[in-house]
């Protein structure tokens, strides 16, 4: 035994000897240091790719070594790269290894180098590096050909985010090199005199067909050449979404996900990512044609569950996602079919469908949903082929949609889509009765009522309403009742009533019948009830309202209005314990005032007013200004008004209003304040609280001084517009005081002058009356006048002449115009102008001589003229012969010859008359009417004659033997001297 220990232990240091010599030898004789290093460049990769080999290496036996590599740029000094390769090696064995370098190879002369290092369990500790393997240098600068600029990398793709290096490569360091990303320029780190590289972070996704980047050399001004590059930067790979498998029929399984954003790029330089399909128990792969669904056909062999892995893949990156099932938890069903309506009445009918065969034993769980009337309505129910379900509680004369969906009730996994049918149910008698409301008007002996009733909604309408009956009776004459039929959709209807009670009864009417009632009366005197106006404010749109409640049995209250600008009638019923509502609807509108009135229904159903309101939703500012007008104007005071504004049409109630005053003083009144306008001007403001005071005295004021104002209302939200401000001058003190004389003159004047020309008749009957008519003289019965029996000459009763003498003026005498005082010669005078009774002797026994004058109060004609007519006289008519003038034949014969020849020297149309009278005796003042020993007659005090005569009759020349040598024509003043 004690052999064999000692046998056993020499045996294991006899091997542990060897092994350490084994090592030992093997680390002295084996140079592991890599040899036979190759480097090649890939430039679309832009990658070096390395090849060696390991010498040495124990025959048909593999060993696990570390490679180190180090890679140098520019100059080896310059380690830009240092990672560790593990690989098992095997004797005689080439190794592969690549690097992608983030720099363009293009751009920079690379060096590599690598050292080893045993790795293997056979091998004991400690392991030592072997030497480094000389550096191989790789550069590709010689092959870019004998251009000017280049620029690196050519057509690279990355994904959006990634950081790319690119460079330039300049072959003459004089030029001058500018690079630019879509037109930005960019600044990069030279790397040698001859390249430049730029470091772009996180680029941008601009477009699918690339970035530009673009480099241009140039010596001072002149440009050497432009090189370019396209950088294509797609999107990310996402991963596949909501991938989900499913089977309608147990044959096909229907996969589907959302692939997310599409990679693709331009110019095909990267497709669209695929999409592999791979179920790991059956090991099937398949390759699905669409980006976001793929059908698996499902085999016979009768396999529950599956495992599915989608694969998206680009030319970038991949991405997969799992999911693992049971076949009959992923039943979806196909959509119910023949859906119909049975049965179908006003209120109920019967739904059927039918559904598609799965698998024996199989149970449906449908689901229905009615639709109608804004209301939706479901119900569940359990089938196996074909299902039903009686629909119940239905409206009448609705339009319904129904539709149904089912889904597997063993294990569920989503609904079918839906399959539907419309279908609409019967008429029925209308349910509820109309809302009626009534508006009164009181005539004398008659009511005008007009009847208002709102629409019976969808579902109290039971159909088409196609009139209402309007039963009107006379509730003091029960006999008497009338029957209107109002076609739809009319609302309304005016009724002509007596002085008596009427109960008014309103029904809807459709195809089917007629509706409940509407009951409203109408009593003998309806609005008899006097009730103030109160104001109220409304608020966000709407009005709160509250009244007193009533005693007594009141059934509700009515709140009616009107909706402007239609002026529609609206009301709205209260119950009858409540005193308070809001009245609320999109018709209200800001600035429009609303009336409102609250009734009292009794058990009767007589309306009584309660109440009255008035008010604005929204008050707004006055909409126009008043127009004043400026009275009792002053040398201190002036006073405005404006009566005429009305303030019911006004968008708000007017609280008052402001009135504006400028002055060049720039001194306010007193009572008014200084203010500033909206320009910025400055003025003085007088505030009226009371609406109906529309008057203001401005007093305190400067004679002859301009003042400027403008009057504007407020309400509650503000001010009237801005207007433009009216002038007006106080005049000085003393015209003023004129003025108040002047005034009452005048008046009294005017006054004087209406009254004279109301009392024009009166004074001209008074002072100048109608004289009487010649031509109806008692004088015309002694003559037959042959050519104008017309011609008149009044009765000659008081004075008597005793010689009639035409006296005409001689030649270059002047005569004297009566009343105008000129003068005209005889040859300017060519007919006798006076008709003179004078005496012819001096001894003579009658009555003295008489001047003749012209009136002009009692011929318009003479008047105008200015002259008297004249009677012809024969100059040898002896004296005797004016004895004969003392009975009136006598004096007609005398004249009747030279008269009758006068007339026939008058034009037709000239034979007015002229009156002439013969006063006592003639003006010793005048030199030339009077012979030159004049007879002092004896004083006339009266007319002795009047004589119609002829104007314009020819006169006699004067004969030397005349009594008389010349006329003068006497002023009136002096006839009455």
């Amino acid at each position: 035994m004690a052999l064999f220990v000692v046998f056993q232990t020499t045996f294991f240091l006899t091997l542990l000897s060897l092994r350490t010599y084994q090592s030992e030898v093997l680390a002295e004789r084996l140079p592991l240091t890599p040899v036979s290093l190759k480097v090649s460049t890939n430039s679309i990769h832009q990658s070096l790719h390395l090849q060696w080999t390991v010498h040495n290496l124990p025959y048909h036996q593999e060993l696990k070594m570390v490679f180190q590599i180090q890679i140098s740029r520019i100059e080896t000094s310059n380690v830009v790269w240092v990672g560790n390769y593990s690989t098992t090696v095997k004797w005689n064995q080439v190794l592969h290894w690549s690097w992608e370098s983030e720099l363009p190879l293009e751009c920079a002369t690379h060096f590599v180098r690598m050292k080893s290092v045993m790795d293997d369990a056979s091998f004991p500790e400690p392991n030592f590096w072997s030497n480094w393997s000389s550096w191989e240098e790789v550069s590709v600068q010689d092959s870019l050909g004998r251009g000017i600029l280049f620029v690196f990398p050519k057509d690279k793709l990355v994904e959006e985010g990634s950081n790319v290096t690119i460079c330039y490569v300049s072959r003459n360091i004089q030029n001058n090199v500018s690079c630019y990303l879509e037109g930005k320029q960019i600044h990069g780190e030279q790397l040698d005199p001859h390249v430049t590289a730029f470091n772009l972070n996180s680029v941008p996704f601009i477009r699918n067909r690339g970035t530009n980047i673009y480099c241009e050399a140039s010596q001072g001004n002149v440009s050497k050449g432009i090189e370019g590059i396209v950088l294509f930067v797609s999107k990310v790979l996402e991963e596949p979404k909501d991938f989900s498998c499913e089977t309608q029929d147990f044959k096909t399984l229907h996969c589907t996900w959302d692939p997310g954003t599409d990679t693709a790029l331009g110019w095909s330089k990267q497709p669209s990512q695929s999409y592999t399909l791979f179920e790991s128990f059956s090991g099937e792969k398949k390759l699905c044609t669409h980006k976001n669904w793929c059908n698996w056909q499902i085999t016979q062999d009768s396999q529950e569950t599956y495992n599915f892995t989608l694969i998206a893949e680009n030319y970038l990156r991949k991405r997969s996602v799992n999911i693992l099932f049971n076949l009959t938890h992923r039943v979806y069903l196909m959509n119910p079919f023949s859906v119909n309506f049975e049965n179908v009445n006003a209120t109920n009918a019967i739904m059927t469908w039918k559904v598609h065969s799965m698998r024996n034993n199989f149970t449906y769980l449908c689901q229905i949903e009615l639709h109608g009337e804004g209301k939706m309505m479901q119900y569940d129910v359990s089938i196996k082929v074909n299902g039903e379900y009686f629909l119940s509680e239905l409206e009448p004369a609705t339009e319904y949609m129904a539709r149904v969906r089912c889904a597997d009730a063993s294990h569920f996994w989503k609904w079918s889509e839906w399959s539907g049918q419309n279908f609409t149910t019967l008429e029925a008698a209308p349910s509820e009765a109309p809302d009626v409301w009534r508006s009164v008007n009181s005539e004398p002996g008659n009511h005008t009522v007009t009847l208002f009733w709102k629409p019976l909604s969808k579902l109290h309408a039971n159909g088409k309403i196609l009139f209402y009956n309007v039963v009107v009776e006379n509730l003091d004459k029960p006999s008497r009742s009338e029957l209107r039929s109002i076609p739809a959709p009319a609302n309304s209807t005016k009724l002509i009533l007596d002085r008596c009670s009427y109960q008014i009864c309103v029904t809807a009417n459709n195809s089917v019948g007629a509706s409940p009632a509407s009951i409203i009366v109408i009593s003998v005197d309806p609005e008899n009830k006097e009730v103030e106006e109160e104001r109220i404010a409304g608020t966000d749109g709407r009005f709160s309202l509250s009244w007193k409640p009533q005693p007594g049995d009141i059934i509700g209250y009515v709140v009616d209005w009107c909706d402007h600008p239609q002026d529609v009638l609206q009301w709205k019923n209260v119950g009858p314990n409540t005193t308070s509502t809001v009245i609320s609807t999109d018709a209200f509108r800001p600035g429009v005032r609303y009336d409102f009135r609250i009734y009292g229904l009794s058990t009767k159903r007589i309306a009584c007013l309660l109440e009255k309101k008035t008010g604005y939703s929204q008050e707004l500012a006055p909409s126009d200004n008043p127009h004043v007008l400026v009275d009792m104007l002053t040398s201190h005071s002036f006073t405005l008004s404006w009566k005429d504004y009305s303030t019911e049409s006004q968008p708000g109630f007017i609280q008052g209003y402001h009135v504006y005053l400028k002055s060049k003083a720039r001194q306010c009144h007193p009572r008014f304040q200084k203010a500033v306008l909206s320009d910025g001007s400055e003025c003085c403001k007088y505030k009226i609280d009371n609406p109906e005071e529309k008057a203001l005295i401005v007093d305190n004021l400067k004679p002859e001084s301009s003042y400027e104002f403008f009057v504007t209302p407020f309400t509650s939200a503000g001010e009237g517009p801005n207007a433009t401000f009216t002038k007006v001058t106080t005049p000085d003190e003393h015209s003023s005081m004129l003025i108040h004389i002047l005034l009452p003159m005048v008046f009294c004047v005017l006054l004087i002058m209406i009254v004279c020309y109301l009392k024009s008749q009166w004074i001209k009957e008074t002072c100048y009356p109608d004289i009487p008519d010649p031509y109806k003289s008692s004088i015309l019965s002694l003559i037959k006048f042959k050519e104008n029996p017309h011609l008149t000459i009044m009765n000659v009763s008081d004075c008597i002449p005793d010689a009639i003498e035409v006296v005409s003026k001689p030649e270059g005498t002047k005569i004297q115009i009566l009343g105008t005082r000129k003068s005209l010669t005889e040859t300017e005078l060519t007919k006798p102008n006076y008709l003179y009774l004078l005496p012819t002797e001096k001894n003579h026994s009658g009555p003295g001589p008489c001047i003749c004058f012209e009136n002009f109060t009692y011929n318009q004609a003479a008047s105008d003229s200015g002259f008297c007519g004249h009677v012809p006289v024969s100059p040898k008519a002896p004296p005797s012969m004016l004895g004969l003038m003392t009975s009136p034949e006598n004096v007609l014969k005398a004249l009747e010859k030279n008269y009758m020849n006068s007339l026939g020297e008058v034009p037709a149309g000239e034979t007015s008359l002229n009156y002439v009278s013969q006063l006592a005796s003639p003006m010793s003042g005048d030199k030339d009417s009077l012979p030159t020993n004049p007879v002092e007659p004896p004083h006339c005090s009266e007319y002795k004659m009047q004589m119609a005569v002829p104007l314009r009759l020819a006169l006699p020349r004067p004969t030397e033997n005349s009594s008389l040598s010349s006329i003068t024509l006497l002023d009136p003043g002096e006839h009455y001297r």
